[in-house]
């Protein structure tokens, strides 16, 4: 007798809903998207227990009659798809016909059902997989799906089941997922008899974000919007000083699908390079329209992935978006004042030294002398502006000059007035985006394969094990590409002949040795533009003045001139932000003048 035997049915979709059901936030996804698909313009959903004792789905769409109701719960079986062709145009929210046999295979179901044109509805009750007869009941139009202790049968399962506290929060965020893409539909989210979210029909996207995550932070996101080619993105990014910890809160939708796909992240990521730090990721709700013959979402059972047709166009389209928008907004990052109405600013320890640099912030004054550090001279300005910058800052005019001094605190940071109130400057964040954009611009010169660099007077030598040999030898174009020139000198022994001229603040052999160290470390990982821009982030901030480093008047009025002329100046490479803006109606308000 033959050992291959042909599973029974319900074995079939036990197994199924190893793959659909992974926890009651899945059956929650898959019922409720049911009542999208029927048309639903109002969706409640019950959990108790985090859904392991029950989940009720309550939608008023088009409901199912007796002959739908019978076979709605077999395998494969679905009323989105007519023909096989139908799989290249899916409109529609599921389509495999698997969730429903699945979820039944698993948990106790009770179905009740009308549709619009029925005076009465119908009940249908599955113990796992087990069926009872379909009999008439009263009903309102729609349809509500009970499921009860789910894998009650299969406790292999459900011991994976976590606390009640952690389901509900994997509920919690497949009803966010749902309720940013169906902005149409009223929903409702209860648990254990609380209210949790009731959110109204028609809202904005920006009103659903205020009631699922904050107002404040629904209200400082930037919006962009775009159509091109084929493809309308929406788009609602947060700041850089919002980034968190992980990707968790970056949300994708696809013609009203949440997806997941590693080239939209690594599109959102590449954007964000340089004004976030590295390991920090942004927030962003993205929504996409594209004709469903650009993509296919037949690749997972849970169709939360996609395969797009051309997704190096997608990526490159979102990334250009996205930074386009990022270089040209002012970025500077705003205080946060202590909210406490009882407390005024000079009573706060941390903010009395704002308090004191303020009343000093015209009357003193530093040294006039030529400024001791090698600021950058950018072509971004034109020739005049430049030379009447340089003639405000060096020549005999600058005497008579309107222009204000400036004020640095703990020879670290600079206090700048603005219209509406004043900037706190890190002078190293923004000195090291200055340098590491003017070696950037030096780099992508059409005239310059590399940058200047100067033979030294004295060749700076250093030994070398046969390791960093190898690591030599691989970062050569880099090192040609910065002008670092390294002949031998003996035996075991290397010098470094000539170094960049911006980088003449920096000790050579530190910085090679840096530089193998990097290589070594991101060779692999990093493609060669990445990894080069890893090695001028390090150059940048290495030739920038260090907090502690105390700055004339010239210095600091050339720094802020190089603030203005160059892009991203609200972050350091890294991502730090270089300047903190204060409102004076922040200020206003904690002095008690308003």
């Amino acid at each position: 007798m033959g050992q291959i035997k042909v599973l029974d049915q319900n074995t079939i979709n036990m197994i199924a809903a190893g793959e659909v059901i992974e926890r009651p936030a899945s059956v929650v996804k898959e019922l409720v998207e049911n009542s999208i698909d029927a048309g639903a313009t109002e969706i409640s959903i019950y959990v108790e227990d985090g859904g392991k004792a029950l989940i009720r789905v309550i939608d008023n769409g088009c409901g199912m009659d007796r002959a739908d109701l019978s076979v709605a719960f077999e395998a494969h079986a679905t009323s989105k798809l007519k023909t096989s062709a139908d799989l290249l145009n899916i409109s529609t929210m599921g389509f495999r016909g698997e969730a429903l046999a699945s979820i039944a295979s698993v948990a106790k179901v009770t179905v009740i059902s009308r549709t619009p044109d029925s005076i009465e509805g119908n009940k249908i009750e599955i113990d796992c997989g087990t069926k009872s007869l379909i009999q008439p009941c009263s009903a309102n139009q729609g349809t509500t799906i009970e499921v009860r202790n789910l894998f009650y049968k299969l406790p292999a399962r459900r011991k994976f089941l976590r606390t009640a506290n952690t389901e509900i929060t994997h509920i919690a965020e497949q009803f966010t997922r749902i309720a940013l893409a169906n902005t149409k539909i009223a929903l409702s989210l209860h648990h254990n008899d609380r209210e949790l979210y009731r959110l109204s029909v028609g809202s904005s996207i920006t009103e659903r974000i205020e009631k699922l995550f904050a107002v404040d932070f629904a209200q400082s996101l930037i919006q962009i919007h775009s159509i091109e080619k084929k493809m309308e993105v929406t788009a609602f990014l947060s700041r850089p000083e919002n980034a968190r910890a992980n990707n968790k809160f970056q949300y994708f939708f696809l013609n009203g699908r949440f997806i997941r796909d590693k080239f939209l992240s690594a599109a959102v990521r590449d954007a964000y390079r340089g004004i976030i730090e590295p390991d920090k990721y942004p927030v962003v709700f993205i929504f996409f329209k594209l004709p469903s013959d650009e993509f296919d979402v037949n690749v997972h059972p849970t169709k939360i992935e996609v395969r797009f047709d051309n997704a190096n166009l997608i990526y490159s389209q979102l990334l250009s978006l996205i930074r386009e928008k990022m270089l040209s907004m002012n970025l500077d990052v705003k205080a946060l004042l202590p909210k406490n109405e009882n407390m005024a600013i000079g009573q706060n320890p941390q903010t009395q030294q704002i308090t004191e640099a303020i009343s000093g912030f015209f009357s003193h004054s530093q040294s006039a002398s030529q400024p001791r550090f090698n600021f950058s001279d950018f072509a971004k300005k034109s020739d005049i502006v430049a030379a009447q910058q340089r003639e405000n800052f060096y020549g005999e005019s600058s005497a008579n000059s309107s222009a204000p001094d400036y004020y640095q605190i703990h020879d670290s940071y600079i206090i700048v007035q603005t219209e509406d109130g004043f900037l706190i400057i890190d002078q190293h964040a923004l000195h090291e985006r200055i340098i590491y954009e003017d070696l950037c611009r030096r780099l992508a010169a059409d005239n310059a394969a590399k940058l200047q660099s100067q033979k030294l007077l004295i060749p700076e030598t250093f030994e070398v094990n046969p390791a960093k040999s190898g690591s030599l030898e691989k970062a050569a174009d880099i090192l040609d590409k910065l002008g670092i020139v390294i002949e031998p000198f003996g035996p075991g022994l290397l010098a470094i002949q000539a170094f960049p001229t911006l980088l003449a603040k920096v000790q050579p052999i530190d910085f090679v040795t840096d530089l193998l160290d990097l290589f070594d470390e991101s060779a692999e990982k990093l493609d060669a533009e990445r990894l080069l821009h890893e090695i001028l982030d390090m150059a940048a901030c290495k030739a920038a003045v260090k907090a502690g480093q105390k700055l004339n008047q010239l210095e600091m009025h050339q720094l802020l001139a190089d603030k203005d002329a160059i892009e991203r100046a609200s972050r350091c490479p890294h991502g730090r932000p270089t300047a903190i803006k204060f409102s004076l109606q922040e200020l206003e308000k904690q002095f008690k003048r308003t």
